[in-house]
Parts: structure tokens; sequence; C-alpha cells
């Protein structure tokens, strides 16, 4: 089975902030490639970036684990850049282009997001044949957009297998 891996890190950063704990990108690797029968076809990081250097390290650890890294710049929203209310990058487009381009050699997709604008692109996937798990958490994944997957998965329920552990060599 050829399987997946789409990680919206800016909308799984603040799942994890809720949850109250951090999940190894590593692990989430490890226990993907650990089902029966299962190859990692592809893996995608989604991120916004305050400036080119920001997240370089964490980026860097990503790409060498085997992730695809896409990052955008995030745009400050506000009423004047003195008090910016909140930034955002907006990779939902590169997420459906990327998932669409692979979809003919896929079997399964895991995606770590609650991003409501990714409905229509799960429902296609779907009927291209794509078995579509959902992952985030209850409160934070719009109806919608569980109903558009073949599954959802709260990470809370993951949590003893992709936990960061202090101490472990992290990414």
């Amino acid at each position: 089975m050829e399987l997946a891996l789409a990680v919206d890190g800016h909308s799984m950063f603040y799942v994890q902030q809720k949850l109250g704990w951090f999940f190894d990108p590593r692990r989430l690797l490890a226990h993907a490639a650990s089902r029966p029968s299962a190859q990692i076809a592809a893996a995608f990081w989604y991120t916004g970036l305050k400036d080119p250097t920001d997240q370089r390290p964490f980026r860097d650890a990503l790409t060498s684990l085997g992730y695809t890294v896409r990052a955008k710049p995030l745009r400050e929203f506000g009423p004047d850049a003195d008090q910016r209310q909140y930034g955002r990058a907006n990779l939902d487009v590169e997420i459906a282009i990327d998932l669409l381009a692979i979809a003919h050699r896929i079997d399964e997709l895991w995606l770590l997001s609650g991003s409501r604008d990714l409905e229509r692109l799960l429902e296609v996937l779907r009927i291209k044949g794509v078995k579509v798990v959902l992952i985030g958490t209850d409160g934070m994944v719009p109806r919608d957009l569980r109903n558009a997957a073949d599954r959802f998965v709260d990470l809370n329920d993951l949590r003893p297998a992709l936990e960061k552990v202090d101490g472990q060599a992290q990414p």
C-alpha cells in the first residue's frame, strides 16, 4: 500500500498547543511506515515563515527525514504594522496541488490539518480512489472536513506513538 502524509504545520501547531503536547515528525513517519505492507510514497510539511531564516534548523531536519517542505512567507493582517493581529501563510493551494499530483500513485493519505478549505480536495481524492484519513482533534476540525474524509483520527489517540520525548534526538 502506497501511503502519503501531508502535515499542515500551522494548523497542527495550534492543535498541539491545545492538547498540551507535541508530536515528533520522525515518530509520525515511523508510525505510518509500521503499518503492514505500507510504503511511504511521499511526505509533505507545509509551514509559514516570518522571514527566510525562520525555523531553518527545523525545516532542514524535516528535509533530512524525508519530508518535502513547502514554506511561504506569513502575511500580516491588522490595522497597521505596529498593531499586528495575526499572520497567515495560506498554503491550501500548495497542499491541493501536491496531493492531486500524486493521487494516481497513492492508495491512502494521512492529512494532518483542520483547514475547512481542503474539503473539496478530500472529496476529489476520494473520487480518485484514495482513502483519506484526517488527523486532528475534536473542536478544531470542522464537521464538513471530517465528513469529506473516509476516517477521522483524534491526534490524542496517537499520543503514545507520536509524542516528542525529552532527551530523544529531535528534528
